[in-house]
């Protein structure tokens, strides 16, 4: 065999060991649970590569028959045209340079992308190796079972995976996104205690208490829209009085009490409920104040925004924020007779 007909059989031999090589290294560096959820997404290279990602044990028997083969090859071809010695030392050089180390190392660097591109190749290797890659697929299935074990992750694993994207130009989540998505992760890890107003920083009213102009004038100053009403205990909600329902009557001219009005009723919440399970509990009470109960006694009160505060991580100052600032808050958090 003429030197160059040599040449070109080594390189071609190398070429396809290569190959082989560095979509071994590739493809079980992918996830099938990540490659199935891209292939979900419309990803075109995941939904090419997925089939053989889930069938590992034939791709991989596939993969290394073909991969031994052309590397036995071109250990062959130097050894006809070469000294043994002088046929091993190279053809073991150049099967470890060229056919694993640098290939394994290119391949790595963009998995997907790699054996995407190669997908037709892995298809006709697997279709030339079937008579012996399925037997082997299922000795090793019947012994190793499929790989179809989901690796899930943490919460806190999840934060970390979340948090990666803040630094990364090519993320599509923007600081916001994150932060959202990271305060989400946190709500399980606290209660209701760590975010609720306490009951001495609440405006309440007593539930034996004469609504007139003093009144209204508290409840203007105090600037929330919404007033539970407790007893004098702190033992029991009667509900809730939206301030909207007093704009159009004239305190000046008459008193009222609260059973001239419609409470609009509420249920409790434990101090120690975590905060992942709050909305629930704002959507069965179909309310946006839940008072918080400690050992049968109203603690202080929760509201959504609260919760929403809590997982965007920043606090929502509306203008009856503001102008509470004004405000004595002394004077009004307390229960009024």
């Amino acid at each position: 065999m003429s030197p160059l007909l040599v040449s070109l059989s080594v390189v071609a031999l190398l070429s396809l060991s290569a190959i082989c090589s560095g979509l071994n290294i590739a493809i079980l560096s992918l996830s099938p649970q990540e490659l199935k959820r891209k292939s979900k997404l419309g990803d075109k290279n995941a939904q090419k590569i997925y089939p053989f990602r889930k069938n590992i044990h034939l791709s991989l028997a596939s993969i290394l028959l073909s991969n031994v083969t052309f590397g036995s090859a071109t250990a062959v071809v130097l050894g006809d045209n070469l000294n043994g010695l002088v046929a091993v030392l190279l053809s073991t050089l150049l099967l470890v340079i060229f056919a694993e180390l640098f290939p394994q190392a290119i391949f790595n660097k963009n998995a997907l992308w790699f054996c995407a591109k190669f997908s037709f190749f892995l298809r006709t290797i697997v279709f030339l190796t079937y008579p012996l890659s399925k037997p082997l697929q299922l000795i090793l299935d019947s012994f190793f079972g499929q790989d179809d074990i989901k690796n899930l992750h943490s919460r806190h694993e999840l934060g970390l995976i979340i948090s990666d994207h803040l630094d990364e130009p090519n993320s599509e989540l923007d600081e916001d996104e994150v932060e959202i998505i990271r305060g989400a992760l946190q709500l399980s890890e606290k209660q209701v205690v760590d975010i609720m107003t306490p009951i001495s920083k609440v405006f309440w009213l007593n539930n034996n208490s004469v609504i007139d102009d003093k009144v209204i004038d508290h409840i203007k100053d105090s600037g929330y829209s919404r007033i539970p009403v407790f007893d004098k205990k702190l033992t029991e909600c009667y509900g809730v009085i939206l301030v909207k329902q007093l704009v159009d009557i004239d305190f000046d001219e008459k008193s009222l009490s609260f059973e001239d009005f419609k409470l609009h009723k509420t249920k409790t919440v434990g101090s120690k409920t975590a905060l992942d399970t709050m909305f629930r509990h704002f959507i069965a009470a179909q309310t946006h104040l839940l008072p918080v109960t400690q050992n049968n006694k109203i603690v202080g009160i929760i509201s959504i925004e609260d919760l929403i505060e809590e997982i965007i991580g920043h606090e929502i100052v509306d203008e009856s924020d503001r102008s509470i600032g004004e405000v004595d808050r002394s004077s009004n958090a307390q229960g009024l007779n």
